[in-house]
C-alpha cells in the first residue's frame, strides 16, 4: 500500500490474501494515524493526548455502535468500524495501541527490559495478534510465536533508530542495560560506537534475534499467502540485524535500510529456509 513513512517491513503487500488487504490496510491507518499524533509535528503534549482520547472514544462509538461526535475521523473509523465489525476483531486490542502511542508522549526511559517488553506489549504484539484473528488462527500457539515476532520487530526498529530516537530525547536501550555495559547517554548524544556501545548493542541484537528465530515457526504453520508474507517479514527483521552488525553497529552513520536487491535475496531465503 502507498504510505508517507519510510517502512523496512512489507505492509499489505500482494501476498496477502485479496480479502484480507482491506482490513489489513485499515488497521494499518488506524495505527499509522494514531503513531503520528504521539510523535509528528511540534502539538504540545496535552494536545496530543485529547486527540488520543478522541481516537478511543470513536472506539467506544464503534463497540456500542453508536455514531461518534467527531466528523473528521469518519474517513479513518468508519472503515475501521466495518472490518471490526464484519472479522469480530477485539477492539481491546486497539486499546492497547493507543495507550503505548500516548505513553510515547510523556515516556522517555525505559529502566529495565521488562518495562519495555511491556511497552512492546501494547505498541507490537496487537498488530500480530489482529492478523491472526483476520486468518482465523489465533491459536494460543500461534498468539505466543506471534507475540515474539512482533516484539522482536519493535525492539528491531528500536536498535536501528538509536539515533532518530534520540532527536526526539528518547532512548530505549534499557536503563539498566546502559548501566551494565557502561554506555552514557552522552555517548548516544556524541554518536560515538565505542568498544561499550558495540557490546551493549550486540547484546539486544542476539536478544532480539533470538526471540525472532523463536516465533519464525509460526510462518510455516500459517497456510497460504499470509504464511510466506510473514517468512518475508521474518527475513526482513534478521536482515535489518545483519546490516547493523555488518557496519560495526554503527547506527548513527548507517542507518539499516532494505532496498530491492534485498527484498529479492529475502523471499529466496523465505524459500529455502
Amino acid at each position: 500500500m502507498p504510505v508517507d513513512h519510510y517502512e523496512n517491513f512489507p505492509v499489505a503487500s500482494f501476498l496477502l490474501p485479496a480479502r484480507l488487504r482491506e482490513p489489513v490496510e485499515a488497521i494499518y491507518a488506524f495505527a499509522r494515524s494514531a503513531d503520528d499524533i504521539a510523535d509528528e509535528g511540534d502539538a504540545p503534549p496535552i494536545f496530543r493526548l485529547a486527540r488520543l482520547n478522541d481516537y478511543r472514544r470513536a472506539l467506544h462509538a464503534i463497540e456500542q455502535g453508536t455514531p461518534f461526535d467527531d466528523p473528521t475521523l469518519a474517513p479513518i473509523f468508519d472503515r475501521l468500524g466495518r472490518n471490526i465489525r464484519e472479522f469480530k476483531l477485539p477492539v481491546g486490542l486497539f486499546r492497547d495501541l493507543l495507550d503505548a502511542f500516548s505513553q510515547d508522549v510523556g515516556k522517555t526511559r525505559y529502566a529495565d527490559f521488562a518495562e519495555l517488553s511491556d511497552y512492546c506489549r501494547r505498541s507490537a504484539n496487537p498488530v500480530g495478534r489482529l492478523l491472526l484473528c483476520l486468518y482465523d488462527a489465533a491459536t494460543p500457539d500461534n498468539l505466543l510465536m506471534s507475540d515474539r515476532i512482533c516484539t522482536s520487530l519493535q525492539l528491531i526498529n528500536f536498535w536501528q533508530d538509536v539515533a532518530v530516537d534520540w532527536q526526539k530525547q528518547r532512548v530505549y536501550l534499557p536503563q539498566a542495560d546502559l548501566e551494565r555495559f557502561g554506555v552514557s547517554e552522552a555517548c548516544i548524544a556524541e554518536g560515538q560506537v565505542t568498544r561499550q556501545f558495540s557490546a551493549l548493542m550486540d547484546f539486544e541484537i542476539q536478544r532480539a534475534r533470538t526471540m525472532m528465530l523463536h516465533g519464525a515457526p509460526l510462518a510455516r504453520q500459517l497456510p497460504g499467502r499470509l504464511g510466506w508474507e510473514l517468512r518475508l517479514v521474518v527475513q526482513g527483521g534478521l536482515a535489518v540485524l545483519d546490516k547493523i552488525e555488518a557496519e560495526a553497529y554503527d547506527v548513527f552513520n548507517h542507518r539499516p535500510v532494505l532496498g530491492k536487491s534485498d527484498w529479492l535475496r529475502l523471499a529466496w531465503r523465505a524459500v529455502v529456509r
